[in-house]
């Protein structure tokens, strides 16, 4: 077959490679001059900046593509395991180095607060057991094929499925098992791996910690954008034609099937087309004759990200590659994200520091900062007021708990809020994982991977099943490619 894609995210990547492995003729049609989407990099004043996801897990399923392509991942990409996993700070001074396995996680959190290292054992356990029990159904098969319900396994994991503690939300989960506040809000947080609500999410997300602590986690040689490179570099030995700078306008119909694209360069015929753009956008501006499923209209949005990317010009050893410091009103933090649709005076902050790693991302003695907040999807706020707030807030937050005027090393800056993320990566609303998960019934109200209306077209992508991050990315380029093939 000949197969068009539109977008040459992670996903995009995933499925263009493995659908060439399985001896298609594919072509990659990408708005930017750079694949990755949101995965990408740049330089600016000596230093380098990962524009977008900083964490890396589950390096098995990136390594899966190079595999069915007959070729060896290392000669593409290597990547070293990172320990601690992250830091953990406290606006009471205290602070946590997550070890990188549950095995030393649990004894270094009893020893850290107080608690028997055993009940972290226990969380880690179930986390494992959700996992194994939703994998094959929820995260490596189409949900909306009634072939992935006649499978043995998926019997297996329906009859398990009350151990995902569904009807319970994520934090209630937490708080019953940990039984301590700041563990807790440890866990708790991993439902912003989604971009989703840990106090509405469903207990299924206890899941998410598994991806972190049971495999590890990763970070590529040079940085992260090296994977989208690695993928690229894959599909062009494969011999995938990528129109890169090519924007599409339409998928071309004829009837009720896909039978083409229209880009700025010409129009295009193919036996199948495959949207990596958000699948919003991708009704609205490339099926203008076909309504976006008022199921998808409906949903909630997930939350976005405002980001400040600093040249910082001082090492702070204390710190690792991944860094949290936390707002000491967690739960509301969460009301104005979802429901005031604003940003909390006390955020939690994240900086991810790749010089940690990577010497060349920084001038000597010098740190690359990559500073995220939370934020609320775009609804009509006044952005510029919004980043000056957050700014201050972090400066705040930072020179309370590290003790010095960070202002002062700041030696270059650029800014990434969300109608930033929106306009350069298509994403509706700039949302970063599409539709919230904030509902127990959230995994089956995503868009399927085909279109259930026109023959031939297909989806991949954060926005669509399973779900966004980079793992899930692959996944669903995966489930695209057995759909096709």
């Amino acid at each position: 077959m000949k197969i068009g894609i539109v977008g040459a995210g992670v996903a995009g990547l995933s499925s263009a490679n493995r659908l060439r492995s399985a001896g298609h003729e594919v072509h990659v049609f990408e708005a930017n001059d750079y694949v990755g989407g949101k995965l990408h990099s740049f330089e600016t004043a000596g230093y380098r900046f990962d524009a977008g996801p900083s964490l890396f897990t589950m390096p098995q399923l990136l390594d899966e593509v190079f595999h069915e392509a007959g070729r060896n991942p290392r000669d593409y990409y290597t990547y070293q395991k990172i320990d601690p996993a992250c830091h953990y700070f406290w606006e009471d001074g205290s602070n946590f180095e997550a070890p990188g396995d549950t095995d030393r996680f649990a004894e270094a959190a009893a020893q850290t607060f107080g608690v028997d290292a055993s009940r972290l054992r226990d969380y880690f356990e179930r986390s494992a057991e959700i996992y194994d029990i939703t994998e094959d159904v929820f995260l490596k098969s189409s949900l909306h094929k009634l072939s992935t319900y006649l499978k043995s396994s998926t019997l297996r994991s329906m009859m398990s499925l009350h151990k995902a503690r569904i009807f319970s939300t994520m934090h209630a989960v937490n708080a019953d098992l940990m039984k301590h506040d700041k563990l807790t809000q440890l866990f708790d947080r991993y439902a912003t791996y989604n971009g989703s609500n840990p106090y509405k999410a469903p207990g299924t997300l206890t899941v998410i910690p598994t991806l972190e602590h049971r495999w590890g986690t990763f970070l590529p040689e040079g940085g992260m954008h090296e994977i989208s490179k690695s993928l690229y570099k894959l599909a062009l030995d494969q011999g995938v034609v990528f129109h890169l700078g090519d924007s599409v306008s339409e998928i071309v119909l004829d009837g009720k099937t896909a039978a083409g694209l229209q880009s700025k360069s010409g129009s295009y015929s193919f036996d199948a087309v495959v949207s990596n753009a958000d699948v919003v956008p991708t009704y609205k501006h490339l099926l203008p004759n076909t309504k976006l499923p008022q199921s998808i209209a409906r949903q909630e949005r997930s939350s976005s990200a405002l980001i400040f990317y600093w040249g910082v010009s001082k090492e702070f050893e204390h710190m690792g590659l991944h860094n949290i410091f936390w707002s000491e009103h967690y739960k509301e933090e969460f009301e104005y994200l979802f429901e005031k649709k604003e940003l909390h005076s006390d955020p939690t902050v994240y900086v991810n520091i790749t010089s940690k790693y990577v010497a060349e991302d920084a001038p000597e003695g010098c740190e690359n900062w990559f500073v995220m907040v939370n934020a609320p999807h775009v609804a009509g706020q006044d952005w510029e007021a919004l980043r000056e707030k957050a700014r201050s807030s972090i400066l705040s937050k930072l020179n309370r708990i590290l003790g010095c005027n960070m202002e002062a090393y700041i030696a270059c800056e650029r800014v990434l809020d969300p109608p930033g993320i929106e306009s350069q990566s298509a994403s509706h609303l700039g949302s970063l994982y599409g539709s919230s998960s904030n509902s127990r019934f959230s995994a089956f109200l995503r868009h399927p991977n085909f279109s259930q209306k026109l023959k031939n077209l297909y989806f991949c992508g954060g926005s669509v099943h399973p779900g966004g991050g980079i793992p899930l990315c692959l996944l669903s380029g995966k489930i695209v490619s057995d759909l096709i093939s």
